[in-house]
């Protein structure tokens, strides 16, 4: 007859192979999904990649956002309306989110809904979803970006490390104030 040492013992070794057993287990399914995941990544660029292909512009890289000198804001014409991937002009009292492009007003659209329900700011993660895209390093990393840039102009407040809000006196797409 084993002792209570002896089968205590005999426990603790089949508690440990399970352990191993499953370790094992959840290593092998953590570099499956690093692959899937990588796979997923490589296929959502790829889409994208056809999308701007086919895109009615052919895809071309002419009209590629660009974000204009501070120091050169005011010797700029003003702009009445918005273009296809049109540069972000400094915010100031007055001036209407028709300035901006369509993803740039989306921004300050959703951000300001955030602010008439009495929510908080909103992260790039957050914007995505809400937005309906991928939740994916590259789009929110696109979001973010735009988002900086925001900051930048004065449109936009980042009150923590990656939460927005709309900047002090930029109110709704009508104007500025």
């Amino acid at each position: 007859m084993l002792s209570v040492v002896g089968r205590l013992e005999q426990h603790e070794l089949a508690a440990r192979r399970r352990v191993d057993g499953l370790r094992e287990e959840a290593d092998r399914i953590q570099a499956e999904l690093a692959v899937a995941v990588q796979e997923w990544q490589e296929w959502a660029i790829a889409r994208r990649r056809v999308d701007t292909v086919l895109a009615p512009d052919g895809g071309t890289t002419a009209d590629t956002e660009v974000t204009p000198d501070p120091q050169d804001a005011d010797a700029q014409a003003p702009r009445d309306a918005a273009k296809p991937k049109s540069q972000v002009p400094m915010w100031r009292q007055g001036l209407a989110w028709s300035v901006l492009s369509v993803d740039y007003q989306r921004i300050l659209k959703a951000l300001a809904d955030r602010l008439r329900l009495g929510q908080g700011p909103l992260t790039c993660q957050e914007r995505a979803a809400a937005f309906g895209m991928d939740v994916v390093p590259a789009r929110v990393e696109a979001l973010r970006s735009k988002a900086k840039r925001l900051v930048a102009r004065g449109w936009l407040l980042e009150l923590g490390p990656g939460r927005f809000t709309l900047a002090e006196g930029v109110a709704g797409p009508g104007g500025g104030s």
